[in-house]
């Protein structure tokens, strides 16, 4: 080998050394979080909740910035095209698997699109209604609503959003008639129901359950498997329905693009599971009706995604909720 080429060689090796010595000092500069939520909105709030504490456990400051669009599919198009360099993340959810079972045609894959780190926190829906309205019990909204056939709204964040899911199936199982009212973000849904925009809606629990404590909603039903403990006598929709299409339950974790390197996911992963095994943001997320789900590993919090997309699949099958 001559000189020149020993030298190409050396250089090569250096920068290769180099480079894994910065990876392996993950990470040496601020990491993005991309959330696909309004500002405010409750899985945002649960995202900035965690977010100071897996800054201080990395050593890093989490930088949140908030992508809101199409149901978070801007958001998770934006992060599927970053560096797999573990610097831009997205908190990606279930409603990212459900528009995807909408709309086939996306230009972005949920499961192939992304390496799936940890869940973060798991949340239920809360069916509520304007707490001046006559609706006491999800009885007298059934009644009503086929009194007014096709008069009735119900609101959401957007297309394919768990509240759009949740309310397409309620009217799917009651055989009601109501039309769908897409909004700019989670947090114009007590404001729609306040002005009479829309008359019911189904809000994760992080943002309902403060408006229904706050005395502007009255909840009906909840979408979890069991009654929660933050709302006693509020009924699941599944002891109301008797069917398993009701228990719906939200999750939000956190991805990154695809191939991002193991050591990197493996770091990120076990942030997540020091961050919430901390008992005050396991009390902030249980005071609104969630649930703090770290993942074992990155390979469980995979399967588990494969898992949920089978099932949300099914259930958007069988609601009938179709992209646009």
């Amino acid at each position: 080998m001559d000189r020149r080429n020993f030298c190409a060689a050396a250089s090569a090796l250096a920068f290769v050394s180099v480079c894994a010595r910065a990876e392996a000092g993950y990470p040496t500069r601020p990491v993005r979080v991309i959330s696909p939520y309004a500002a405010g909105g409750g899985p945002d709030v649960q995202l900035r909740q965690a977010g100071p504490s897996l800054g201080e456990v990395l050593g890093q400051p989490i930088v949140i910035e908030n992508k809101v669009g199409a149901g978070g599919v801007l958001a998770a198009q934006y992060v599927a095209q970053q560096p797999a360099d573990g610097y831009t993340l997205l908190m990606g959810s279930n409603t990212h698997i459900i528009q995807k079972a909408m709309r086939p045609d996306l230009r972005f894959d949920p499961v192939t699109d992304f390496a799936p780190v940890s869940n973060l926190v798991s949340s239920p829906t809360v069916l509520v209604v304007n707490a001046d309205s006559p609706y006491r019990k999800l009885d007298d909204l059934i009644a009503d609503a086929k009194a007014r056939a096709g008069q009735m709204n119900y609101g959401s964040g957007g297309i394919g959003t768990s509240a759009h899911l949740a309310g397409a199936t309620l009217v799917s199982l009651t055989g009601i008639q109501a039309t769908h009212i897409p909004l700019k973000g989670s947090v114009e849904i007590a404001a729609s129901l306040l002005r009479g925009d829309t008359q019911f809606a189904f809000p994760v629990a992080g943002t309902g359950i403060p408006q229904v404590k706050g005395g502007k909603l009255r909840a009906l039903a909840v979408t979890s498997r069991e009654r929660l403990k933050e709302l006693p006598d509020v009924p699941t929709l599944h002891e109301l329905l008797k069917n398993d299409l009701a228990i719906q339950e939200s999750w939000f974790g956190i991805w990154a693009p695809a191939k991002t390197p193991d050591d990197i996911q493996l770091t990120l992963n076990a942030a997540v599971k020091k961050v919430t095994a901390a008992p005050s943001l396991r009390s902030a997320y249980e005071a609104v009706g969630n649930e703090a789900t770290p993942s074992e590993s990155p390979q469980a919090f995979a399967a588990f995604v494969r898992s949920e997309t089978r099932k949300w699949t099914d259930i958007v099958r069988l609601a009938g909720a179709k992209g646009s």
